[in-house]
């Protein structure tokens, strides 16, 4: 069996609300997504994460390397992208590109293998994931700490344990928002914050105290992504754990976070850091670096369903007889290409969601909706 045609669709979705984070705001969202087709017709979905046409002249670039290869041989037809592409692709949205075509391909193996991608994987250690609402974003209003606080609210009555909020306007705001959604969700659930590397040292490092007290599961992205000593000298310096390497590509990416020291979780991207090969061998070296992986995830269903499987997967360091839970990242915020593009919807209880056992990834995209959302080339 060998791969017909590698198709690549841009979908876009207008918000009904803006939004915005310490980078910059959003009032629609686009997607990569790629499928790879089989002789057969037995096809695979993936997607890319970051700017959706950049990515889609990418996976255009890198398809004849794909058209002819045998599926079942993912790491392989990877290794080929990679070689074709490092003098380009070392990171960013080319590595992107190869991501959503490796993610495809993965769940097209799993189908013609009738296995799920988990299984192919190495093997599940669980079959449910705990996952954290990621929302808290910021909008336009009169009352920003008491709309983050309600909507935290929302997310605990929906079933989630653990939420994710967004600082990284200033210090003083920032700890102002978390003291309120602090007061208003209890000192049970769990409670982490994401700068987006908006943070000087010295402003992270003054964040990170003034809310020590409050006891934050982790601090995400202090500081910019290519401040490694920052990173070392903030963990050093805090008893909040920090997390980082979503804006982080490929093997030897992480490999110069992990061996500075610079994290105590690492969030690969899935769709953008190399696709489940390259993660799958991100894991490996994070474990030997005695550090957890905690997969950034926002996208469509096809990235979630990425995520559910590799973390299943995941061995928790240091291992003991109560272990804690691996972590997943669920975005809450406004897509509807994640709502009605991409089925099943993925439900959550009592703070979990279980690992699709369909072979492959276990989700599809609907046509029709994909016919809807696509944009006219």
């Amino acid at each position: 069996m060998r791969i017909k045609q590698v198709e690549s669709y841009v979908v876009e979705q207008r918000l009904e609300t803006p939004f915005y984070f310490s980078q910059f705001g959003f009032d629609e969202r686009q997607i990569c997504l790629v499928k790879v087709v089989a002789e057969d017709g037995t096809y695979g979905w993936g997607e890319g994460y970051g700017p959706a046409n950049v990515i889609r002249a990418g996976v255009e670039f890198l398809a004849p390397l794909v058209q002819g290869e045998d599926p079942l041989q993912v790491e392989a037809i990877w290794s080929k992208m990679h070689l074709r592409a490092m003098d380009y692709a070392r990171r960013g949205v080319l590595v992107a590109a190869i991501s959503a075509i490796d993610i495809a391909i993965w769940d097209l193996r799993g189908k013609l293998l009738n296995q799920p991608v988990s299984v192919l994987l190495g093997g599940r250690r669980r079959e449910s994931v705990k996952v954290y609402a990621t929302g808290m974003y910021f909008t336009e209003t009169d009352d920003l700490a008491g709309k983050l606080a309600a909507e935290a609210c929302a997310y605990v009555e929906q079933g989630f344990q653990a939420l994710k909020m967004k600082v990284g306007l200033d210090v003083d705001t920032d700890v102002r928002h978390v003291r309120a959604i602090r007061d208003a969700i209890g000192d049970e659930i769990e409670l982490m914050v994401d700068a987006n590397h908006a943070y000087s040292r010295s402003e992270a490092l003054a964040f990170a105290k003034r809310i020590e007290p409050l006891g934050i599961r982790f601090f995400e992205e202090p500081v910019t992504p290519e401040d490694y000593e920052g990173y070392r000298e903030l963990r050093g310096r805090t008893s909040i754990p920090i997390a980082g390497g979503e804006c982080e590509y490929l093997l030897a990416g992480f490999r110069h976070l992990l061996s500075n020291n610079c994290v105590d979780i690492a969030q690969p991207d899935i769709c953008a850091a190399g696709g489940l090969s390259e993660c799958k061998r991100i894991a490996a070296l994070a474990q030997a670096f005695q550090t957890n992986v905690v997969p950034h995830s926002w996208g469509t269903g096809i990235a979630f369903a990425a995520g559910l499987h590799l973390v299943s997967t995941l061995d928790i360091v240091p291992g003991r007889l109560r272990m804690p839970d691996a972590l997943l990242e669920m975005d809450r915020s406004e897509n509807a290409l994640r709502d009605n593009l991409t089925a099943p919807i993925f439900s959550v209880s009592d703070g979990y969601v279980t690992v699709p056992n369909a072979p492959g990834l276990g989700v599809d995209v609907d046509p029709d909706m994909l016919a809807r959302f696509s944009r006219a080339v």
